[in-house]
C-alpha cells in the first residue's frame, strides 16, 4: 500500500547508525576506564558509566519511540547528547585534577586519535587496544570519541527536524493514510 509506506515505519535499525556504534565504543572505553583508574567506592565510577550508558541507550530508545513520536525521539536524542557532554566533563576533570594533559586539537596524538576514531566503529577494537594505554591516553581517546559522536548526533537531530518539517508527525501521517485509503476505496 503506497499510502502507508511511511506510516508507522517500524524498520528503525538504530544499530546501523554511526552515532550508535560510536556511542557503544564510548560506553566500552568508559566502563574499562572507570573500573581500571578510579578507586573502588568512588561515585564517579557509577556516574561515568551511567552517563556513557545513557549516551547509548537513549539513542536506541529514541529511535524506537520515534516510530510514533517524533517529539520523544528528538528529546531522547538531545538527552543522549547531554549525557555525553556530562561524560566529557568527567574526562576533562580527571585529566585536569591529576595534572595530566588534555591533548590540544592540533597535537599529533589528537590528530592520530581523530583519524583512528573516525575510521573505527567496532567497540571490540577499542576494548583490545586500550588495555595497553595509559589513563591519560584513554581519557583523550574517549574525549575524541565523544566529540565525534556529538557531531554525528547534531547531524542526526538536524536530519530528524527536516524530516518532521517535510513529512509531519504521526497524526499527519495517519490522516494522510486514511484519506488515501478512502480515495482508493471510494468511501
Amino acid at each position: 500500500m503506497e499510502e502507508d509506506k511511511f506510516f508507522i515505519c517500524q524498520d528503525s535499525d538504530y544499530r546501523a547508525l554511526k552515532a550508535f556504534q560510536k556511542a557503544e565504543c564510548i560506553y566500552d572505553v568508559t566502563f574499562y576506564f572507570a573500573n581500571m583508574f578510579l578507586k573502588k567506592g568512588d561515585r564517579t565510577i557509577d556516574q561515568m558509566v551511567q552517563a556513557a550508558r545513557s549516551g547509548k541507550q537513549n539513542l536506541a530508545e529514541g529511535s524506537i519511540d520515534g516510530v510514533t513520536s517524533r517529539e520523544m525521539e528528538l528529546k531522547l536524542l538531545n538527552v543522549n547528547r547531554a549525557s555525553l557532554h556530562e561524560l566529557l566533563l568527567d574526562y576533562e576533570d580527571y585529566l585536569r585534577v591529576r595534572g595530566l594533559e588534555q591533548w590540544s586539537f592540533n597535537d599529533q596524538r589528537c590528530v592520530q586519535a581523530r583519524r583512528f576514531c573516525k575510521a573505527h566503529l567496532n567497540s571490540a577494537i577499542y576494548r583490545e587496544k586500550i588495555k595497553v594505554r595509559s589513563d591519560e591516553t584513554i581519557a583523550n581517546i574517549a574525549i575524541t570519541l565523544i566529540h565525534q559522536c556529538d557531531v554525528l548526533l547534531r547531524g542526526l537531530i538536524e536530519w530528524k527536524k527536516r524530516n518532521f518539517i517535510e513529512r509531519g508527525g504521526i497524526k499527519e501521517e495517519m490522516y494522510k493514510a486514511r484519506v488515501e485509503w478512502m480515495k482508493r476505496n471510494k468511501k
